[in-house]
């Protein structure tokens, strides 16, 4: 039987991104996000406008999407209650954020420079796409204080190891993404059963001998 809750939040989950930009002064920032989605070579993400990264997309117009895996949770969670922005909103600092300017020591991560835009790419993050910010649009209720950045992806480094030989095709077996579900971490990849899209789309995944599957 379903119920109506009334839930005060609907927020079901997707991968984390580090997203990396460059502050005005050139320094390396870097914002932990679960809001994102894909299609095509166009992405869009979505945070509130009172963070460092927002000010930084608007200014510089381009960011790197660093999607770690599920092995990298504690160094996102150690940036999870951080801002690179100075001044901390008193609703934030209630909620335990504080200031911190270089968040890759805080993390224990390490800043690799991109090949065609200035903001930084996370040398441990298996899947990093460079982008160039295309559009942006004010997001939720009147006076939102939240905003959705359509980007373009110009370029997609991803760990040798996860892509299918002799293809262009990320492994979804070996590909084992950070995932948040209603503000808590979550991880695994096993796979649950062979997908009818992915055979209708001929797409080269081989989980029947990857995962013990046999493909009906």
């Amino acid at each position: 039987m379903h119920v109506v809750p009334g839930l005060k939040v609907l927020y079901f989950g997707t991968p984390v991104v580090l997203v990396g930009t460059r502050n005005e002064d050139g320094s390396a920032n870097l914002a932990p996000i679960s809001s994102a989605f894909w299609l095509g070579q166009s992405g869009m993400i979505g945070m509130g406008n009172g963070s460092q990264t927002v000010a930084n997309l608007l200014r510089e117009r381009e960011c790197v999407l660093n999607l770690p895996s599920a092995s990298m949770v504690d160094a996102v969670d150690r940036i999870a209650l951080t801002t690179g922005n100075p001044v901390v909103e008193e609703y934030r600092v209630q909620q335990g954020y504080r200031h911190v300017r270089d968040k890759f020591a805080l993390a224990g991560l390490t800043e690799q420079v991109a090949e065609l835009v200035r903001a930084p790419r996370v040398a441990q993050c298996p899947i990093q796409l460079e982008c160039r910010v295309v559009a942006v649009h004010p997001f939720g209720e009147v006076g939102p204080n939240v905003s959705a950045f359509q980007v373009e992806v110009l370029r997609a480094h991803v760990e040798e190891e996860l892509v299918i030989p002799g293809t262009q095709y990320v492994d979804p077996v070996g590909w084992d993404p950070l995932i948040m579900k209603f503000c808590e971490f979550f991880g695994g990849g096993a796979n649950l059963r062979p997908s009818r899209l992915a055979q209708g789309w001929q797409m080269p995944h081989q989980l029947g001998e990857r995962a013990g599957h046999i493909r009906v």
